[in-house]
């Protein structure tokens, strides 16, 4: 007798929860990388550079585009955040 394992149909179903500037995204997988990311954002801003927040006294986390983010423990909440044009005005 062969038995199904429940926890595979389940891990299937399953929808990772992310955030960028405080609009709610999910992702069908575990892992993300910083393109995919970008791809669900407004075309205006896929430009900008994306940041992992840290929590608590920890430093925000620039995530490049080929940079892997693991969605496995809980919601990340990203920053997006325009290039920067020092000395032009």
């Amino acid at each position: 007798m062969v038995m199904e394992n429940k926890n595979s149909k389940h891990d299937k179903d399953r929808k990772y929860n992310y955030f960028v500037d405080g609009e709610k995204f999910e992702a069908d997988d575990s892992t993300i990388t910083g393109a995919l990311i970008k791809l669900k954002l407004p075309e205006s801003k896929r430009s900008y550079q994306l940041y992992l927040e840290g929590h608590g006294n920890e430093p925000n986390e620039l995530v490049n585009d080929n940079t892997i983010v693991s969605l496995d423990k809980g919601a990340k909440h990203f920053i997006s955040v325009p290039p920067a044009t020092f000395g032009k005005l």
